[in-house]
């Protein structure tokens, strides 16, 4: 039996579907890969000009010091993810976990809102989400969507021009509800709430399979999370065609990308 026979087999006997996602989720569906400093640049290219990689435009402290090149980088990210219309991989997987007795849910690092976009009723988004706000100053703990907010930005310094998003109760500067590197002042609540609810649907389901796509090992929030879950069963199929290596063998590792595979373990379990 192959890998991904195997795989097909899990999931197939499944009595519930957890899908862990990383970065590496969104690039079938056109989003650009920010592994490494080269790839970043990539899809920036003013920010090569400017020699700042994304971890540096990535810190909170721009939003204080440059409030422009901070929301002209998150604004314009922003705008990409509302474009950016959710692979077919989404769809697969959401109509698997729809087969399950327990139904089916998510947990991913990623911050674009996709998984909602793709119909998903239960998402646990671990570091929050680009598509709500809080205010820098932290007047109120309260979190609110971004769903009005328009960013104009100069594509070519990558700078936003004003009005600048803002706080509706004190009228300072707002920022995204997104867990930033070396972030001391982000408002979690949103996530800890949806992470509640996705621990209490998970221990409540020990018959789970998880299906983890494109997460890596630099920021490893959703594989330790997909190994936490899968760990009494090893019920875990892991898909990365660059770090498929699974700890103490457990599951189905896959060295493959990701909307293929998911296509391809479909027509199994069609078969």
């Amino acid at each position: 039996m192959s890998e991904l026979e195997r795989a097909a087999e899990l999931i197939d006997g499944a009595g519930a579907l957890l899908v862990c996602a990383g970065a590496g989720m969104g690039v079938d569906s056109g989003l650009p890969d920010f592994r490494g400093d080269e790839g970043f640049w990539k899809a920036y290219p003013p920010y090569e000009r400017l020699g700042i990689s994304f971890v540096e435009l990535a810190d909170p402290r721009h939003f204080a010091e440059d409030p422009a090149l901070a929301w002209g980088f998150y604004g314009h990210r922003l705008a990409l993810y509302r474009a950016t219309v959710p692979h077919d991989g989404f769809r697969l997987l959401l109509s698997w976990g729809a087969r399950k007795p327990g139904g089916t849910r998510a947990f991913t690092s990623n911050v674009d809102g996709q998984f909602q976009k793709a119909g998903y009723p239960r998402v646990a988004e671990a570091h929050g989400s680009i598509h709500h706000l809080q205010c820098l100053e932290r007047c109120t703990k309260e979190i609110w969507p971004a769903d009005d907010v328009e960013v104009p930005i100069d594509e070519d310094t990558m700078r936003a021009t004003a009005p600048l998003p803002s706080c509706p109760r004190c009228g300072g500067l707002a920022r995204p509800n997104i867990l930033m590197f070396g972030d001391y002042d982000w408002l979690g609540q949103r996530s800890q709430a949806q992470l509640d609810e996705l621990n209490a649907w998970r221990r409540a389901h020990r018959d789970l399979v998880v299906v983890e796509l494109g997460a890596g090992q630099a920021v490893p929030t959703v594989r330790r999370y997909s190994e936490l879950a899968s760990a009494a069963t090893g019920a875990l199929v892991r898909i990365n065609p660059r770090e498929p290596g699974i700890r103490h063998g457990r599951g189905v590792s896959l060295a493959t990308n990701g909307l293929e595979t998911l296509q391809a373990l479909d027509a199994l379990l069609a078969s």
